[in-house]
């Protein structure tokens, strides 16, 4: 798998990351071990977790996984701090104490002393973002992150944040910024991407999918078998099945019919390939949904489909 920097850094990481958030939870450890070995030997090395994904169990499972399956050396662990739901409700804290203390939980649970991309995974106004930002420059001073980055920041919070970095000798800049992006969801356009490319920051799409509706599985109802059908995930995927995503999710399936590929390959390499994009994060329930991922390495969409998926699927 072709391998590109994450923005103006030395890091390096395969094009298409290997998302985690069900690891632990809705995909057990046999299924993460089948994918984690289908993604090392098609040349993945990106694997994006959160120690809020399962309160912790994706980390712990992938922990037991790495220098088992895969040698250490071998992949690039990324994981965030920032997010929790440990009373049942969603609870956000990026205060210097609690990352810390959660990026040292992080590295129990992975069974290393060290990760490779730490994030902020989301922004609060609780904290001051300078404090927010020592805590990353703590992280990587102290050896627990080699790169650190943020995660669904605005276009004028990215701005913030990376200039903060860039500001003063000594700080560390950030290296990515990780936000949701597909065809179904286009507004880091307006500005995070401009944000990222003047700042010099990969962009790290997560839900390149559109949260799985844009593989069409959603078109004649929601299977059982489906996230849309799941408990944890139903509100999630029934964002985008409205009208504006139907038609979205038909004009993938024409251009894909016409090309003799399938929605899910022409929705991720569209995604993949845009300006500013490093690596789309991808997540599967199954390996054998994962290989039909990994499956658009060669795949490259003719101009003519890309402006016409972009006219379509514009605000």
């Amino acid at each position: 798998m072709q391998q590109r920097a994450v923005g103006s850094t030395g890091l390096r990481v395969s094009r298409l990351g290997l998302g985690t958030m069900t690891w632990g939870r809705d995909t057990d450890e046999h299924e993460a071990r089948d994918q984690l070995i289908a993604y090392a030997e098609a040349g993945g090395t990106l694997l994006d977790t959160a120690a809020g994904y399962g309160d912790g169990a994706s980390e712990k499972l992938i922990g037991t996984l790495v220098g088992d399956v895969v040698a250490r050396d071998e992949v690039v662990l990324a994981t965030k701090a920032g997010i929790s739901r440990r009373t049942g409700e969603r609870v956000t804290d990026t205060s210097r104490g609690h990352l810390l203390s959660s990026l040292d939980a992080s590295l129990r649970r992975l069974g290393v002393d060290h990760v490779d991309l730490w994030q902020v995974h989301v922004w609060t106004d609780e904290t001051p973002v300078e404090e927010t930002l020592g805590a990353l420059d703590f992280a990587v001073s102290s050896g627990r992150a080699s790169y650190v980055g943020i995660s669904n920041y605005a276009g004028w919070q990215t701005a913030q944040a990376a200039t903060w970095q860039r500001a003063v000798p000594g700080r560390t800049p950030l290296a990515s910024t990780q936000v949701e992006y597909s065809l179904l969801n286009r507004a880091v356009e307006q500005e995070v991407l401009a944000a990222a490319a003047a700042l010099g920051l990969g962009v790290l799409p997560w839900s390149p999918l559109g949260r799985g509706v844009l593989t069409g599985k959603y078109r004649g109802g929601t299977p059982s078998d489906s996230r849309g059908a799941s408990p944890h995930f139903a509100g999630f995927v029934g964002t985008y099945l409205d009208e504006r995503g139907r038609g979205i999710v038909e004009a993938v399936a024409r251009a894909a019919e016409g090309l003799g590929w399938t929605p899910l390959e022409v929705a991720l390499v569209w995604v993949r390939d845009r300006p500013g994009v490093t690596a789309p994060i991808v997540g599967a329930r199954t390996a054998a949904q994962l290989s039909a991922a990994l499956a658009v390495e060669e795949l490259v969409l003719p101009s003519e489909i890309v402006h016409a998926l972009d006219d379509v699927s514009g605000e």
